[in-house]
């Protein structure tokens, strides 16, 4: 049940974390590059840019999405009492 409660709380927390995500990379990009950022639509893209600029994008977007996707569940968890996922820590392998 927590679940499905959490599905509504999960999808307006990533939305947000998206938009936060673009913000910070357009300021990091702004420290690199005074050029926008490569789109990989345009032919005449210079590789190195375009894999600096997915790498950097991609590592923010991950840990924003990360932290708000577990600051949303201990809201939930505090809220409910119900933890919206699995509890513990994961298997080694």
């Amino acid at each position: 049940m927590a679940k499905v409660l959490f599905t509504p709380v999960s999808i307006i927390g990533g939305l947000l974390a998206g938009l936060l995500s673009r913000k910070i990379f357009d300021q990091i990009w702004g420290l690199i590059d005074k050029e926008e950022p490569p789109d990989s639509k345009y032919q005449d893209i210079r590789w190195s840019r375009l894999i600096l600029a997915g790498a950097i994008q991609g590592a923010i977007f991950r840990a924003v999405k990360e932290a708000s996707d577990h600051a949303s569940r201990r809201a939930f968890y505090k809220t409910t009492g119900s933890w919206p996922g699995k509890k513990g820590h994961p298997e080694p392998e």
